[in-house]
């Protein structure tokens, strides 16, 4: 899956500095030129990160990551602060108003690359690009291929996006409403019965190789994939 970053920066120049670098890396990037635009674009859907400037003008930085903490719907979405401040309390500062990760100005693009790499990895590890094994299970999410006990196997795109969210959130326990924010996106309105068509055609994709059973259903709470014994 293509990540969605959101950049909030004020200046034009970084702002399209910021998007070329995250386009060239593979992620889709969304522009926003302040608060009330950054708002706008995450009510409509949720990315999957913000890279967020500490000086924007009306409301800045550090009140928008503290926004986005207390409210449910966004705690959980990742944040790389951008600022020109270098002082250590400023650093802790961003930190603690939520942000995931902090980057200060002028920073390289590999630097900024590796900086969104470990955050995706670590908060949202179905965006990453590495390649995912548990079990007889491999998934490469670059090449889009899924080998099971060493055979390869032919899935639709939202079963592939499926495994690989269950693949990097083992053991838990989604219920089918997080599971269609989660791989469909919050934005999406469809049925919750559709998680089932899915998950019962990934089972079935599964099943020559004998990992069906990896795929379990929690009665009354939703679904756990939990790794083959």
């Amino acid at each position: 899956m293509t990540a969605k970053i959101l950049l909030v920066e004020d200046e034009p120049a970084i702002q399209e500095l910021l998007a070329f670098n995250v386009r060239q890396c593979g992620y889709q990037a969304i522009q926003a030129e302040d608060a009330t635009s950054a708002l706008e674009h995450v009510n409509r859907e949720l990315p999957d990160l913000i890279l967020l400037d500490w000086m924007l003008p009306g409301i800045g930085g550090i009140e928008l990551a503290k926004r986005w903490r207390a409210d449910p719907r966004t705690k959980n979405v990742p944040i790389i602060m951008l600022t020109a401040r270098t002082e250590e309390r400023d650093k802790i500062m961003g930190l603690e108003s939520g942000a995931d990760d902090y980057i200060t100005k002028p920073f390289s693009p590999r630097e900024l690359l590796a900086r969104i790499r470990a955050v995706l990895r670590r908060r949202a590890p179905e965006m990453s690009e590495e390649t995912v094994t548990v079990g007889g299970l491999s998934l490469a999410p670059t090449t889009h291929r899924v080998t099971a006990n060493g055979h390869n196997l032919d899935l639709g795109p939202t079963e592939f996006r499926l495994l690989h969210f269950f693949m990097t959130h083992t053991e838990r326990v989604y219920s089918r409403s997080q599971l269609l924010d989660q791989v469909w996106g919050d934005h999406v309105f469809v049925e919750e019965r559709t998680v089932d068509v899915h998950i019962r055609r990934l089972r079935q994709a599964l099943e020559p190789s004998g990992l069906d059973s990896m795929v379990q259903t929690v009665r009354g709470s939703g679904y756990r994939f939990a790794a083959a014994e």
